[in-house]
C-alpha cells in the first residue's frame, strides 16, 4: 500500500486501513445488502478470509486504502475510501463505503472525500482523480457534485441495477483549473 500521512478532519481520522479495522463489524456492512445496495459488493459474500485477502491486495502498490475513524468515540470506525493508483496516467480513482448505517446522512462521507481527494491531488501530487457511480445513486452523486468534481463520462445502460440497466456517470477534479479541461 502506498504510504499515506493520517488525514485529519474536523470530525475524523482517515488512518492507513490495518487489521485493527478487520472485525466482525467490517465484515457485516459488506453483506448488508442496504448499506452495498450502489456497490458491485453487492454479488459477493464476504467473511473475514476475503477481507483480509483484499486488505493485502494493496501491499507493494502504489494504491490507498483508509479506515474512516469518527472523532465521536461511539461511532469509532464508520467506513473506508480507497483510491487505485494509475502511475502511468498520474490519476487516481477513489471509492467510498460509510458502513456504520449511524453515520449516514451526517456529512462524514462528504467530509472524507474531500479529505481524501485534496490530499490525492496535494500531497500525493496527482494530476486528476476520478470515480464513478450508478446514476442510481443521488447521495454519492451529491457528494461528488458538493465536493466539486465535474462530470467526466458517462457509461450508458451499464450496470444492472434491480433488473433495470442503469447509466455509470464518472466524474473528477483535476490539479489545475478544471475548466481548462471543460473546454478542450
Amino acid at each position: 500500500m502506498a504510504q499515506s500521512r493520517i488525514i485529519e478532519t474536523a470530525r475524523l481520522k482517515i488512518v492507513p486501513f490495518s487489521k485493527e479495522h478487520l472485525t466482525q463489524r467490517y465484515v457485516s456492512w459488506l453483506n448488508d445488502p442496504e448499506v452495498v445496495r450502489f456497490s458491485e459488493q453487492r454479488h459477493r459474500v464476504h467473511t473475514f478470509d476475503s477481507c483480509r485477502e483484499y486488505m493485502r491486495s494493496f501491499a507493494d502498490t502504489p494504491n490507498y486504502f483508509w479506515g474512516l475513524i469518527a472523532r465521536d468515540a461511539e461511532l469509532g470506525h464508520i467506513g473506508n475510501i480507497n483510491a487505485y493508483v494509475d502511475v502511468l496516467n498520474n490519476v487516481a480513482d477513489v471509492g467510498i463505503l460509510i458502513g456504520e448505517k449511524q453515520a449516514w446522512k451526517r456529512g462524514y462521507g462528504l467530509e472524507a472525500w474531500t479529505a481524501v481527494c485534496n490530499y490525492l491531488l496535494r500531497d500525493a501530487n496527482l494530476r486528476k482523480v476520478t470515480a464513478g457511480t450508478l446514476a442510481v445513486n443521488t447521495g454519492m452523486l451529491q457528494i461528488m457534485r458538493r465536493a466539486g468534481m465535474i462530470e467526466d463520462g458517462r457509461r450508458i445502460c451499464h450496470c444492472l441495477y434491480e433488473d433495470h440497466e442503469v447509466d455509470v456517470i464518472h466524474m473528477a477534479f483535476f490539479r489545475n483549473d478544471k475548466e481548462e479541461h471543460i473546454r478542450r
